[in-house]
């Protein structure tokens, strides 16, 4: 049994027949070729094992230990030689045959093995005819789709007839993984060599056929692409030949905006297009105004913008007792909605309504709501609106069309979850252009806003997050079912005592500051404002006595001009 030194390879196996080029940069591996080089030329070319799932690096690996090496490497032989000026070498190795290596010792400068040639065990019969033809047939296929093989391996792989070096040369120029590399060198019977390269042959082809078809897919896009660019140049060129605008900086800052607005799939699928259309429009047409009008309604409306509620029961109670008297009714279901809404973020509540008299502060409830929540607040007057669209919005096909109040609200407040007071719902009325009334019942039912409508963006938004708050005079003029849709809080007026208390806290104060006086100035005494409230005013609520109130402070103003005037 001859004993060799060893030559260890990483990333590289050299199978038998094959003839590859080897660059070595380590001097100990540069040694070792120059003595085998002045001797019979002939060496172990050892293939190091992966260390922890980790490939070894490319070319020599001479610190190798012996149990680092396969049991099965190649006999091999130097063919060629080539010293490079910077002490590496370019060296031709051929792989003579199949070796196992045996009492693998480290030398003094390099490794030294004992080996026993590996013979090949071939049965001619047709199961390996037919092996021989797959393997040919799809590394044929290999050839024509890999990027890494040159087509001249046709010619070459068509004068290979024994099995064993066909076997040898598909595995030498197959792309495969160090371990299979190493397994395929292993096998003896040529017959199971096929079958095994043939399943790493089938992976291969399943990997490249897939990477072919996403690079067909993503040429055919450019090449849409190149020829949409090559088609806007030229229409472009047009235009300004034409001495028309093209706005192309304005219909990107516009299409930035809609990516930012996070459109729901349905209306961002819409927007994208019109905003294509537009592109391609005039900017002198009228049109291209009416679809530019369009997208600044996509661009404008809060599809993902919320505002965080403040659930602090305390705080609201202070709010609320701030800016308003007594009402303990009203206060309590508001925080009750604050109580249900902390136990169940998700909840949808219900349609408050507020029913009274004028004055008796059902706006200004709705404003402390709002402050309460830490929501923002807005408003929509329904007083005399007749016709449906007012609600839903138009249609695009008339001239002038625009959303409906509710949209356009929440455009104002720029938030999806505001508190939006639909005020004087029993104003409302109904003629030829349809029933607003009846508009407002899919506005109002939780269970039917989520994909509310609006006839001009023609696309659902999601009203769930709007507390609405309607308010109204009187009950009958609102109909049954929009009724139904609302939960009803009757805010009766106040009792003269009521009224004192309110004049005190809230009325007197305010128009102080607003006549200039302060309360160093002016003051109204409890018996004055008892007549005033006796005697001057007849109303439920305490609007009328708030302009009694002013009326007294102007005179009070009055007086303290003249005594301030020159003589």
């Amino acid at each position: 049994m001859e004993r060799l030194p060893v030559l260890p390879l990483g990333q590289l196996v050299v199978y038998p027949h094959v003839v590859l080029p080897l660059a070595l940069t380590d001097p100990k591996a540069v040694q070792l070729i120059d003595e085998i080089i002045q001797g019979d030329k002939r060496l172990l070319l050892g293939v190091v094992k992966p260390a922890g799932g980790i490939e070894p690096p490319e070319g020599a690996v001479m610190a190798t230990l012996p149990d680092q090496l396969y049991d099965i490497g190649t006999l091999g032989a130097v063919v060629r030689m080539l010293k490079l000026g910077d002490g590496s070498v370019r060296v031709m190795v051929q792989g003579l045959e199949r070796a196992r290596l045996q009492a693998v010792s480290q030398g003094e400068r390099y490794l030294m093995a004992d080996y026993q040639p590996l013979a090949e065990n071939l049965l001619e019969d047709a199961r390996t005819e037919a092996l021989k033809r797959t393997v040919i047939a799809q590394f044929s296929r290999v050839i024509d789709i890999a990027p890494y093989l040159g087509a001249e391996l046709h010619e070459v792989l068509a004068g290979i007839t024994e099995a064993g070096k066909l076997a040898d040369f598909i595995a030498a120029n197959l792309d495969l993984a160090l371990p299979a590399k190493a397994e395929l060198l292993a096998v003896d019977d040529v017959t199971h060599r096929l079958e095994r390269l043939a399943e790493f042959l089938q992976q291969e082809l399943e990997v490249l056929e897939v990477g072919t078809q996403i690079q067909e897919k993503v040429k055919s896009r450019l090449e849409q692409n190149q020829r949409e660019y090559v088609l806007r140049e030229q229409l472009q060129v047009i235009r300004q030949e034409l001495g028309e605008d093209t706005g192309d900086d304005e219909l990107d800052e516009l299409a930035q905006r809609i990516e930012q607005a996070q459109l729901s799939p349905e209306a961002a699928k819409v927007a994208e297009r019109e905003l294509k259309r537009l592109r391609q429009m005039s900017p002198q047409s009228a049109e291209y105004q009416v679809a530019r009008t369009y997208l600044d309604v996509f661009a404008t409306l809060p599809w993902t913008k919320v505002s965080q509620d403040r659930l602090d029961l305390k705080a609201a109670r202070e709010i609320l007792d701030r800016d308003h008297y007594d009402l303990k009714t009203v206060k309590e279901r508001i925080l009750e909605y604050l109580a249900v809404r902390t136990l169940n973020p998700d909840a949808k509540g219900s349609i408050l309504c507020f029913v009274g008299p004028p004055g008796v502060g059902k706006t200004s409830l709705g404003q402390s709501i709002a402050e309460a929540l830490g929501r923002k607040f807005t408003r929509v007057s329904l007083g005399g609106v007749r016709d449906e669209a007012e609600v839903r919005g138009h249609r695009r096909t008339y001239v002038g069309a625009i959303p409906g109040r509710i949209l356009h609200a929440l455009q104002r407040c720029e938030t999806r979850n505001p508190v939006l007071m639909l005020d004087e719902v029993d104003k409302m009325g109904a003629d030829v252009r349809g029933d607003p009334t009846a508009a407002l019942l899919e506005v109002l039912d939780p269970a039917q806003n989520t994909t509310f409508v609006d006839h001009y963006l023609e696309v659902p938004f999601d009203l769930s997050g709007v507390m609405f708050i309607a308010t109204a005079n009187s009950l009958a003029p609102i109909p049954d079912p929009l009724l139904d849709r609302m939960e009803l809080l009757t805010l009766i007026g106040y009792t003269p005592a009521e009224k004192l208390q309110i004049a005190r806290r809230y009325l007197l104060p305010r128009q102080l500051k607003e006549t200039g006086l302060g309360g160093e100035r002016a003051a109204v005494a409890d018996g004055a404002m008892e007549r005033l409230i006796a005697e001057y005013t007849r109303e439920a609520g305490v609007r009328q006595l708030e302009r009694e109130i002013q009326g007294v402070l102007r005179k009070a103003a009055l007086e303290v001009v003249r005594r301030r005037a020159p003589a």
